[in-house]
């Protein structure tokens, strides 16, 4: 077994002993890849990797080539059972047949409007503070992405919370809440029994 796929593994394992303090109306992953183009250059390949039933959330930040690479996630999507949310991009997450999308805090807003739109969509957004998750709730997201719980490389990284802060955010939010920044195999560790909804990463899904 090669590092990578018993890092998956572990990953795996710890997302499976989460107890989400929140139920949710929709079927939620335990695990999400989110993408970056300069991180995370080939997707596909991550998406290719990932246990059946996790999330992947596509932001392209107006790559030319995002059409091609959302259409090839959506094509593993549905062979590996994962869901494909498009970030904060509903026309391409139309055009391709994704799961729903995800939005940017600035963006909140939009959730009620394409939920009306797409009752069968997943959407969640991205939350900075505990005020942000509780607007992405009344907006009707079905989830938060909370960063930065741990320290990121992430050049939009901010300080991070820590789990502590992390778990206190999950026990005032009114909605499902993923731990995102600086999550891998080793930080997951001390989120295991915060109430998080799920792991939300970028490099920690290694090819």
């Amino acid at each position: 077994m090669s590092e990578a796929t018993g890092d998956l593994r572990r990953l795996a394992d710890l997302a499976a002993s989460l107890r989400p303090r929140l139920p949710s109306a929709k079927p939620l992953p335990r695990l999400i890849f989110v993408t970056d183009p300069d991180r995370t250059p080939d997707p596909a390949a991550v998406a290719a990797r990932l246990p059946a039933g996790s999330g992947v959330i596509y932001r392209a930040f107006g790559a030319a080539e995002a059409p091609d690479q959302a259409r090839a996630l959506a094509a593993i999507a549905r062979a590996r059972g994962l869901l494909l949310l498009i970030g904060a991009d509903p026309v391409l997450a139309e055009a391709v047949g994704a799961g729903g999308v995800h939005l940017p805090e600035r963006d909140l807003g939009r959730a009620g409007s394409l939920k009306a739109a797409h009752p069968d969509w997943t959407v969640t957004g991205a939350a900075h503070s505990l005020e942000a998750a509780r607007l992405a709730a009344e907006f009707g997201c079905d989830a938060v992405l909370a960063s930065t719980v741990f320290a990121s490389t992430s050049p939009s990284a901010g300080p991070p919370m820590g789990a502590a802060a992390f778990a206190a955010l999950v026990a005032a939010a009114p909605l499902p809440v993923y731990a995102l920044g600086g999550v891998n195999v080793e930080t997951a560790r001390e989120l295991v029994s915060s109430g998080a909804a799920g792991f939300a990463m970028v490099e920690a899904f290694r090819t």
